[in-house]
């Protein structure tokens, strides 16, 4: 060995190696803590929506993975404290308050805040004392989990109470009428003109408290004709948390089918048969999810004579097109495509989101099938002439009245149709949906439709019970 020069002495064996050794360990505890935070946070919530509506308010919480909540329910003053676990305040959640609208029946405010680690408290103040209810949904079609709060009004809504507000906002022009000296009516100046409705809110409550005493009379009454008010029920399809089926350029259904329902209303109310007043009743009067038994049951609760459901088709084929009317088959549908138009649109509540646990059995009697020979056949007829007046402003996809299983059709005694405007799949065909003036349209031809149906089938002297 040279002067100067020196020999490194060998390393122990494994010991070049463990400076590698001690950095994949550092970074495997990197990655194990990172899991461990990840698995503390749990779900994060993607999307918030609020829906408010008389009957109730829908506040709903979408997330990635099934939220864990503890509620707490204070009667006074009213207000609801829910503390979801394992998520941490993030924007989605922080913009849940300013989805609060001014004019919201139920709620007042709504307070979110980290409460604790992992631990997030949601407090809904409200206007009323409420019924609340909180359940999960499990994912569908578009959705993830589905956290839902339904806060409903503690003296719940009668359906009635549409018609009453609509009686009392138009109080003053019937007064003007009188004043005027009743001219439409053949009234002298001084009269009042009559109030079918209230008529008939008298008459029901009348039947609410002498239907326990009195037994019903033994000889019908003859019904031939009859000065009364002609209820039609016009039933939106889907609404809220349910959009129905979406066209190619956005449209939504549940949108579209709400504008043709309110054209259609006012010409109904503009409307009298044989001298006695037309007043319509939405089933939904805005975005929000009515399930389909409910529907029917409000129909029912209003008396209605005439139940009309309106939709707007979609197919997986973007050429199909044409409108269709639908009436209750007791024996199974008349063709494939009607059956698989059925199926879908009763899932309606699975998209909308029903909370199962809460239906009672007299919601869950209404899902039952109730229908009647009779109903059918003048479900048929009604069809038909609706029919008939649709292909007078577009195209048929069927040149008959179509049967299957649609729950919201199945009120025993209104004869029930469902109309599918168009299919909104087809680009040509949501166009037209789009337009003003093609709602006009339909809204014209149904009322056509429900006219023709009157003359050849007068409506009758009422002998339901709400």
């Amino acid at each position: 060995m040279t002067p100067g020069s020196h020999r490194h002495a060998p390393l122990p064996a494994g010991a070049a190696r463990a400076p590698r050794r001690r950095a994949l360990l550092q970074a495997g505890a990197l990655v194990l803590l990172l899991g461990r935070q990840h698995i503390a946070r749990g779900a994060s919530i993607v999307a918030v929506r609020v829906w408010p509506a008389p009957e109730y308010t829908r506040i709903t919480l979408e997330s990635d993975e099934l939220l864990r909540v503890r509620q707490h329910f204070v009667s006074d003053p009213p207000r609801l404290a829910v503390d979801i676990e394992g998520i941490d305040l993030n924007p989605e959640l922080r913009e849940l308050v300013a989805k609060v609208r001014p004019d919201d029946p139920n709620i007042e405010r709504i307070r979110v805040g980290q409460n604790a680690p992992g631990v997030v408290r949601l407090v809904v103040d409200l206007k009323q004392p409420a019924r609340p209810q909180v359940f999960s949904l499990a994912p569908v079609a578009a959705y993830g989990h589905r956290l839902v709060f339904d806060l409903y009004p503690q003296t719940p809504v009668d359906p009635l109470e549409a018609l009453i507000a609509e009686r009392l906002r138009d109080a003053p022009a019937r007064r003007g009428a009188a004043a005027d000296g009743g001219h439409a009516l053949g009234l002298p100046a001084t009269a009042e003109p009559p109030d079918p409705l209230g008529e008939l809110i008298a008459r029901t409550e009348s039947q609410r408290k002498s239907a326990a005493a009195a037994p019903p009379p033994m000889t019908p009454r003859p019904a031939a004709h009859t000065d009364r008010l002609i209820i039609i029920a016009l039933d939106p399809g889907h609404g809220g948390e349910d959009p129905g089926a979406i066209g190619p350029g956005g449209t939504r259904e549940k949108d579209v089918v709400l504008k043709v329902a309110h054209l259609l209303r006012e010409r109904i109310n503009a409307t009298t048969v044989d001298g006695n007043p037309m007043r319509a009743y939405l089933t939904r009067d805005g975005d929000y999810f009515v399930p389909l038994a409910t529907r029917v049951q409000k129909a029912r609760r209003v008396q209605a004579d005439l139940f009309v459901s309106i939709h707007a088709d979609a197919f997986t084929n973007p050429e199909a097109r044409g409108a269709s009317v639908f009436a209750l088959s007791q024996s199974g549908a008349s063709s494939s495509a009607a059956r698989w138009l059925a199926n879908k649109e009763n899932q309606a509540d699975l998209v909308g989101g029903l909370n199962v646990r809460a239906k009672d059995q007299h919601v869950q009697r209404a899902l039952l099938d109730m229908s009647t020979t009779a109903q059918i056949n003048d479900s048929l007829k009604l069809g038909s002439v609706l029919l008939g007046e649709i292909g007078n402003v577009g195209r048929l996809h069927k040149p008959r009245v179509e049967q299957a299983g649609f729950a919201v059709l199945k009120a025993p005694d209104i004869p029930s149709v469902l109309v599918e405007t168009a299919f909104i799949s087809n680009p040509q065909e949501e166009a037209r949906l789009r337009t003003s003036a093609y709602q006009e349209q339909l809204a014209d031809a149904l009322m056509r439709g429900i006219m023709r149906y009157f003359a050849k089938n007068p409506p009758l002297a009422r002998s339901r019970t709400v």
